[in-house]
């Protein structure tokens, strides 16, 4: 076992490697060298490789496995991602990309702004500006289809979920929860606490990219008018 990640089974057909369980940009750094080496490689069995914040999950054809290696899946795909595993930090020309994503945080899609603002003691415009004023990675898309999980937020605006979790969030809404912040690509129930909402897609089926955000990008909101948010729609 190396003493800076473990690598475990994650039922018949993956693996998971998992490093120090913190939100933190050096951990995240190692997920992705380990997933960009991984992704250059392009070794066989591999059906998906999905970051997350301090782990990565591989995902392969275990019959296809089998039948070409009569051996035991979890072993042969160890041994195919031991180079990315042991490979040294590459630092290639940053290939993340910085997105600027406008939200509106009027009162009618903050439902939680005003909460948040008597809760912590400022006004809603401090919560605005401090929400604004930092450059967010995304860590990691899950919950829905191209949810990014972006941090971390500054400690003064973070908030625990939602005790009662509403039945119905707006595709859009841009939320806080604990140190993170993320945005509803579609409608759906959820505890985040709700400040704004965007009107950019964040995720298109039809698209042969359909997730508006990858694991990381760089993000920074961009506050508009509620006359601004209904002309970019």
């Amino acid at each position: 076992m190396n003493s800076d990640y473990t690598i475990n089974p994650l039922g018949d057909h993956s693996l998971i490697i998992e490093w120090s369980q913190e939100i933190s940009s050096v951990v995240h750094d190692k997920v992705m060298n380990v997933y960009n080496h991984l992704l250059t490689m392009q070794l066989p069995y591999i059906l998906d490789i999905i970051p997350a914040y301090a782990s990565l999950t591989i995902v392969y054809d275990i019959l296809l496995v089998r039948r070409e290696q009569n051996n035991n899946a979890f072993t042969t795909i160890q041994s195919l991602i031991a180079p990315a595993l042991t490979a040294p930090v590459v630092h290639m020309e940053k290939s993340s990309r910085l997105l600027e994503i406008p939200v509106c945080y009027d009162p009618s899609f903050g439902l939680d702004l005003a909460m948040m603002a008597a809760q912590k003691g400022m006004s809603e415009a401090e919560i605005i500006n401090l929400h604004t004023s930092k450059i967010y990675t995304v860590y990691m898309l899950g919950f829905l289809p191209g949810f990014p999980y972006m941090g971390k937020v500054d400690d003064r605006i973070a908030m625990p979920r939602q005790k009662k979790p509403r039945l119905h969030i707006p595709a859009g809404s841009v939320g806080i929860a604990g140190g993170q912040t993320g945005i509803y690509p579609l409608a759906s129930p959820g505890g985040w606490n709700i400040i704004g909402q965007t009107p950019v897609k964040m995720f298109d089926p039809a698209l042969d990219s359909p997730c508006y955000c990858h694991p990381g990008d760089e993000v920074k909101f961009v506050p508009i008018s509620l006359d601004e948010f209904h002309k970019m729609i």
